[in-house]
């Protein structure tokens, strides 16, 4: 997460998130009732798809593994009243109430929480390295999650079709991967039309969910007996094994907090806070108590505990309505990835790549081919491999959990550090947090050999990937400014130049106190110089976006030459030209038709004692070979580039 490593060549920062701290952007807006009540809809749609459509698998698989070692009733009154609690505790108070408090210039999610913990004052090194450190697994454990979730999601919706006939058992699977084959296709269609449908159709599945539940209740009142935690500790108490074990499939009913917080930048905090108190929580209290009514009435329906509390005669619009919501749900999810590849992206923590915009308005509606390319693999080989949502259950939840102790740990830090919270309240508070999320994450880590590898390892595997990327781009830094020539010796030696033609050049660099490799490669091959020259540096801030009046500085080095410092937070995409047309204040007046951008052109050649060693320096040699063109990344006119190759021995 540097601060200067999206230009074309690395940055020098050797800490993942040491950035400029330019002052905050947003101001909050007053929002009319109208408007409140439309991001409520919005939100709706967006933020609560993933724990919305949680019901479909969390009573199921928890009941089924508690009911294996004790009696039936008491385990569904135990795992009902976990879930019921876990909604409390996780959910409402301490991602609703309190990590939405610790918001980066409005924004929030696993990056933006690690940046504000990383501006604390007073701490030491290696804490902002370590800091560093878990933002990048933050991101590598939430792509693991970003493909486990639509497939459980849209496997479980679409398996209860066969609830009331085996004859549509082998249609399952084919039907699940048509849907999701086809969501990822039509991805870069954009969904903000799409979109526009999410909230109402979301309004209807948690008032049927509600509704259903609240029927079942009625019939078996005493599942509300639940309510009292003494039925989840009786559990722990009577069969403490059975119920840790529980606990990794109790967690299937809270993954997908990690989004309300990530969203906040879109939404507010108002409305994901009120729709979360006035919908979600009502309507999934209602449906879980539903669920645990209908399993006390007849236990022998545990496998089909979601489609249980549904008259006969509802259950294919339900199971309809159900698939629909589950595909809302990986659509949220899906988007949430291309967003998060963009922050990564941008902060120097993966390859560029090509990041389309589908909607002129809506900065948030974004689509990466690339990354849904290998969402969309990854996501079929996922249904191949477990054929069914019982068996992907085992999978899910380990990243989801990994990524709640990583929240915990980061906003403790901002209590203590910048909320100033006395150790009188710090100790309780996140103590219990950490001790909840840590018996979640500790029974996860039990089901790592019966499936859970594999969000481990996709998550393993981008962590390399990212963490190659970054040590590769030092060590090729490290080789460029070996080779470097000081500007402030370059303007000495300017005025020896044999011509100087009309005309604005425009280099971009990395180092700002250095002469560009292209610029130096111009001078030697075309012995010219444009009668005024500007270097530019791109530089993405440890912010989320940043104001225009701090978008661009400019300073005259004389003799023609000036240095310009382009600054965008990480949630904005790099656009060079149009902010050099920004720079007409400033002195520097930039007409991008017709002035020539020059970009250096790296081929990286492995040294015979790599610094990397050879399988890294191989893997940091494929992924820069793959990574989108300067010229495409900050949006350069086609016809106005040069590109001037180099060879680099790292």
């Amino acid at each position: 997460m540097n601060d200067h490593n999206t230009s074309p060549e690395p940055s020098e920062a050797e800490d993942p998130l040491e950035a400029p701290q330019p002052p905050p952007v947003h101001a909050p807006e007053p929002m009319t009732a109208k408007r409140k009540a439309t991001l409520t809809l919005a939100a709706l749609g967006v933020v609560y798809g993933d724990i919305g459509t949680s019901p479909l698998y969390a009573v199921r698989q928890s009941a089924m593994v508690a009911g294996e070692h004790i009696a039936i009733q008491s385990a569904i009154m135990g795992v009902v009243s976990l879930i019921v609690w876990s909604l409390v505790i996780v959910v409402t108070f301490k991602y609703v109430f309190l990590i939405m408090r610790a918001d980066n210039d409005g924004e929030g999610g696993v990056l933006a929480l690690a940046s504000l913990a990383h501006r604390s004052q007073g701490l030491s090194k290696r804490t902002k390295m370590a800091i560093g450190t878990a933002a990048i697994l933050g991101l590598a454990l939430f792509f693991g999650d970003g493909m486990l979730t639509p497939a459980i999601s849209v496997l479980s919706a679409v398996e209860g079709l066969s609830v009331e006939s085996k004859a549509f058992e082998p249609l399952v699977m084919p039907l699940a991967l048509i849907i999701l084959i086809g969501l990822f296709v039509i991805q870069s269609w954009g969904t903000a039309k799409v979109g526009g449908l999410f909230g109402p159709v979301m309004v209807l599945w948690f008032f049927t969910i509600g509704a259903l539940g609240l029927a079942a209740i009625i019939h078996t009142p005493h599942i509300l007996w639940a309510l009292s935690p003494y039925y989840g500790a009786m559990l722990f108490l009577r069969e403490p094994w059975t119920a840790f074990v529980s606990l990794g499939s109790v967690v299937l009913a809270v993954t997908g907090c990690e989004t309300l917080y990530a969203d906040m930048g879109h939404f507010g905090k108002f409305p994901i806070r009120f729709a979360w108190l006035a919908i979600v929580f009502p309507a999934l209290l209602l449906n879980y108590f539903g669920q645990g009514a209908a399993l006390l009435a007849d236990p022998s329906k545990a496998p089909v505990a979601f489609y249980a509390v549904a008259p006969s005669w509802a259950h294919y619009p339900l199971v309809l309505l159900a698939t629909i919501a589950a595909i809302i749900a990986s659509q949220a999810v899906i988007s949430g990835v291309y967003s998060i590849t963009r922050q990564a992206v941008q902060l120097g923590q993966l390859p560029r790549m090509e990041i389309r915009h589908t909607s002129a308005t809506d900065y948030g509606q974004i689509y990466v081919p690339r990354m849904n390319a290998y969402l969309c693999v990854g996501v079929v080989l996922i249904v191949l491999i477990f054929k069914s949502s019982n068996a992907m259950a085992t999978a899910y939840g380990i990243a989801v959990t990994g990524i709640m102790v990583l929240s915990t740990i980061l906003v403790g830090l901002v209590a203590v550090k910048q909320w100033r919270w006395k150790p009188l309240y710090v100790i309780p508070v996140f103590g219990v947090l950490a001790l909840v999320d840590l018996l979640f994450l500790s029974s996860n880590a039990l089901k790592i050999a019966e499936g859970g590898w594999l969000p481990l390892f996709i998550a393993g595997f981008v962590y390399i990937v990212m963490e190659t990327w970054r040590l590769g781009r030092r060590a090729q830094l490290e080789r460029v400014r070996s080779e470097s020539m000081p500007l402030t010796v370059f303007l000495e030696r300017a005025e020896k130049t044999p011509v100087r033609v009309a005309g604005t050049a425009v280099f971009l660099t990395a180092r700002a106190d250095a002469v560009p490799g292209a610029l130096l490669h111009n001078l030697k091959h075309n012995k010219v110089l444009h009668e005024r020259v500007i270097i530019a540096q791109v530089m993405v801030d440890d912010t989320p976006f940043v104001p225009p009046a701090k978008r661009v500085e400019v300073e005259k080095l004389g003799k023609g030459f000036f240095s310009v410092h382009i600054h965008h937070g990480f949630f904005e995409t790099p656009d060079v030209p149009h902010a050099l047309s920004e720079a007409r204040p400033f002195g520097l007046a930039v007409d991008p038709e017709s002035t020539t951008f020059f970009i250096g052109r790296e081929t990286l050649v492995p040294a015979e004692h790599p610094v990397l060693g050879h399988w890294r320096t191989w893997l940091y040699m494929q992924l820069a070979s793959n990574a989108l063109s300067p010229a495409r990344f900050y949006h350069l006119p086609p016809n106005r580039v040069v590109e001037l190759g180099t060879q680099i021995t790292i």
